[in-house]
């Protein structure tokens, strides 16, 4: 069984056809990542597969009563909770409830199986498991959405269409509004999902582990390779080189035919033999096109070396107000120090980039820099002061008023800005090129340390892998956040992890991080397990914060009590309606057999599911007591 087949798909917008007879096929369980240069029509391609629009031609089949999900542009703020929201994004499920409640009693049936098939019963504990995976506590999950801002609420949406576990998934740039530990924890849960997924990404990490197949789009058409994106860069590459190499030989061939054509075509000893190379020349196969990516490439100007260290901070604190993010910052940086940052969303990190950069004083303590340092900051929120009016050029000449326009040219052309695209409007530009341009700005005066704050977030994998080599040749300090394991496995020499109120070394590489995250979810779940039970060995009475955090705790346990007690009732209800049908004479004159022993055998199973729930009931209801 398919899921999902593309037959000689077209799609043309604006005037540029996108897809050309495109074809593929994706099996159940099967994991795609589809890449492609920028305006290949990749996001194009999902629209068409999620109705929004029609292609030109062919056809997309989808397997029957496949349930598909893919992530909106932005869950709008609304009054309803996160939880709600989520589980309010499975429509199918809400409309089978409903119908359960209010509709025709003699589809029940049908519409009870359907509830099963896909999982109604599990959905609340699905929805809380993935909304605490991407960074929302038992807490968050019952504030409304309008309370969080626009990337918070990306993760809403990436958490309805998740926890809805389809048939097939639709995923482009999954992780783009996700903090590194979200990062790790969607990589784990894309290996355990069960369904067919489609995935773009920027992503390294994620195509490498996550996918089974990458799916090439390239001048239209969509070549399938086996493995991930590293496997696929090799095979690619590999078939590049036969390919040149094969129309090399043609090539030569050709030419040598050619010759002796042009020789001896006039001859009359040799018409006979010139006439036959003249044929074979024409079944000579067509030369391919190779047709190969410009590289990308960055470069960071060399700075001027100044004497260690460059930064130190002295039991310090920062924060905004009369607020305190981080205290006790005791940290030190030399010119050669490559630090990335770890840490969810919310954490500090970005404050502490802040003070490193001068952005932010110190509360308490001291920060010191070493005389003539210069510092440049990469903060991915600048795109937004850009002037939508102006072009790269205008803003660098801007930022370097002593500059030539050659030297202004030149620092654009570091980071790909090509004399086109130097002169581009800002609001015409992509969001990688407002990126490099940010990059551009930011390096201009050759600072001795870089803080890059998710400089990735609108790079495409080449852009990114230019990057992992720019740093690599660049001889000055880097501190780095950002959510690409990829770049910080290849770009950092050390760890910082920014958590409770503190920053401290990290002592290991990432796997060894993955595994302490690991280590405190299953520690966080047993807690969770023991307070539900009343176990908590402090005999002390809990405080205001305490009693919230365990009605937090709590709440899940709460929720689920009220969807048995609905569901008991459902179930009570049709109990109701099968035993009144067969109390009636009449049923047995107009109902076959089989329909009535349907009946009977139906209203065993809703004895067992309700024995059931109600057996789940009383253990959740001592819990409650207990706590």
């Amino acid at each position: 069984m398919t899921v999902l087949a593309l037959r000689d798909l077209t799609i043309r917008l604006a005037g540029r056809t996108l897809l050309d007879g495109a074809n593929l096929q994706l099996d159940p369980g099967r994991k795609l990542g589809l890449v492609g240069r920028n305006g290949a029509g990749k996001s194009t391609l999902f629209r068409a597969l999620t109705g929004a629009l029609q292609p030109d031609g062919g056809e997309i089949r989808i397997a029957t009563r496949a349930r598909m999900a893919h992530v909106a542009q932005e869950q709008p703020g609304t009054d309803i909770s996160l939880i709600e929201t989520v589980l309010a994004a499975d429509t199918e499920r809400a409309a089978l409830l409903a119908e359960m409640e209010h509709g025709d009693p003699s589809r029940a049936a049908e519409v009870q199986e359907r509830l099963i098939a896909i999982g109604a019963d599990a959905a609340p504990a699905r929805a809380g498991a993935v909304l605490a995976g991407l960074g929302f506590d038992a807490a968050a999950q019952l504030r409304p959405v309008k309370e969080y801002s626009g990337g918070w609420r990306m993760r809403v949406a990436l958490a309805c269409a998740l926890s809805l576990e389809p048939d097939l998934l639709l995923l482009d740039e999954p992780t783009n509004h996700l903090d590194l530990e979200a990062t790790l924890w969607l990589e784990g849960w894309l290996k355990r999902f069960p369904g067919a997924a489609i995935i773009i990404s920027h992503d390294r990490e994620v195509l490498d582990e996550c996918v089974d197949s990458i799916a090439h789009l390239d001048r239209g058409k969509i070549t399938t390779y086996p493995g991930g994106y590293s496997e696929f860069v090799r095979i690619r590459t590999e078939r590049m080189a036969q390919q040149a190499a094969q129309n090399a030989k043609i090539t030569a061939e050709r030419a040598h035919m050619q010759a002796f054509v042009d020789r001896f075509r006039a001859k009359a000893s040799k018409a006979r033999q010139a006439q036959s190379r003249i044929k074979a020349l024409e079944k000579l196969p067509a030369i391919s096109a190779v047709v190969e990516d410009v590289a990308t490439r960055f470069e960071f100007p060399d700075p001027i070396e100044v004497p260690p260290p460059i930064l130190t901070m002295y039991d310090a604190a920062v924060g905004y107000g009369d607020r305190t993010i981080l205290r006790g910052l005791n940290l030190r940086l030399d010119q050669e120090d490559r630090v990335a940052l770890l840490g969810a969303n919310g954490n500090g990190k970005s404050t502490l980039a802040k003070l490193i950069a001068g952005k932010l004083e110190p509360q308490r303590g001291e920060v010191r820099r070493a005389p003539r340092l210069k510092i440049g900051y990469f903060d991915q929120h600048q795109a937004e002061a850009l002037d939508a009016n102006g072009t790269p050029l205008t803003h660098m000449q801007a930022a370097m008023p002593k500059a030539t326009m050659t030297q202004a040219r030149a620092q654009l052309a570091r980071f790909g800005l090509d004399e086109d695209r130097a002169t581009t409007l800002i609001r015409d530009c992509s969001g990688g090129e407002k990126a490099r341009l940010l990059l551009a700005l930011t390096t201009r005066d050759a600072p001795q340390l870089l803080i890059l704050d998710e400089p990735t977030n609108h790079l495409d994998i080449d852009a990114r892998e230019a990057m992992v080599r720019a740093l690599a040749d660049y001889k000055g300090a880097v501190v780095l956040i950002t959510h690409d394991p990829h770049m910080v496995e290849l770009a950092a020499d050390s760890l910082w992890l920014v958590a409770d109120g503190a920053v401290k070394p990290f002592d290991g590489d990432l796997a060894d991080y993955r595994s302490w995250l690991a280590s405190r979810a299953r520690e966080a779940r047993s807690e969770a397990r023991a307070a539900a039970r009343g176990e908590s060995d402090a005999p002390a009475r809990p405080t205001a914060a305490s009693r919230a955090a365990a009605r937090a705790a709590l709440a899940p346990i709460r929720e689920r009590v009220k969807e048995i007690e609905a569901r008991l009732e459902k179930l009570k209800l049709e109990d109701r309606l099968l035993e009144k049908k067969l109390s009636d004479t009449e049923t047995y004159s107009r109902f076959k057999p089989s329909d009535i022993a349907w009946a009977n055998t139906r209203r065993a199973a809703i004895a067992a599911t309700a024995a059931k729930l109600e057996e789940e009931w009383l253990e959740l209801a001592e819990k409650l007591e207990a706590a």
